[in-house]
């Protein structure tokens, strides 16, 4: 339905051509690859392959390749990780209208950025704030963090990250250290409200292609 309504507004409102649609990340690669869109509207929750990993292929195949990223998701986290996919903008889905959605495709097109204002809001509080995620946490801690926020118990990140239960389970104990938590469910709700729950094969609303 949101691929649709996407549809429309590209094809009928701004009077694009939509070379292609995908609705999982898998398929959406290979897509952009043999259609070369001056575009790409990608959800960030998708099945199989999320958005970020869609954008690190695609930054592999296509390094000039434009991204906008469409998502529900406008969090702590998924802003940070968004700044560093260097992708040409973002819509956040709950608050952005449809007049937003078709200034910011235009934007992107035009070979500017756009990053709606809920982005920006976010952006700037982590900025602000000493005791942020990012100025606490390592890459891998962080990484850590998202899949406890899965939920996904040591043994499991152990094995999503290559690493011993041990060293999983020791960086679980350094971010708690750093982030001054001291139960297992202080460290769970902070994952879930700072945005630590967005990974692969979670369903999603697809990628557009125009």
């Amino acid at each position: 339905m949101f691929r649709e309504v996407l549809r429309k507004v590209c094809a009928e409102d701004l009077g694009l051509v939509v070379a292609g649609e995908a609705g999982d990340g898998r398929s959406a690669v290979p897509l952009v690859i043999e259609t070369q869109p001056d575009l790409v509207l990608l959800d960030l929750h998708l099945p199989g392959l999320d958005g970020f990993g869609v954008v690190a292929a695609l930054r592999h195949a296509r390094p000039e390749q434009r991204i906008l990223i469409l998502s529900s998701h406008c969090d702590n986290h998924t802003v940070f990780r968004v700044e560093r996919a260097r992708v040409q903008g973002f819509v956040d889905k709950n608050t952005s209208a449809v007049s937003s959605l078709k200034q910011a495709i235009a934007a992107v097109i035009a070979g500017q950025t756009y990053f709606s204002e809920a982005f920006r809001q976010v952006k700037a509080a982590r900025i602000e704030d000493p005791f942020s995620f990012d100025k606490m946490l390592s890459d891998r801690e962080c990484a850590t963090l998202a899949l406890i926020g899965a939920p996904l118990t040591d043994a499991e990140i152990a094995e999503r990250l290559q690493i011993s239960r041990g060293t999983a389970e020791k960086h679980r104990f350094n971010i708690m250290n750093k982030l001054g938590l001291k139960t297992h469910t202080q460290l769970v709700r902070y994952a879930v409200e700072h945005g630590f729950t967005l990974s692969s094969g979670r369903g999603g609303d697809g990628a557009m292609l125009p």
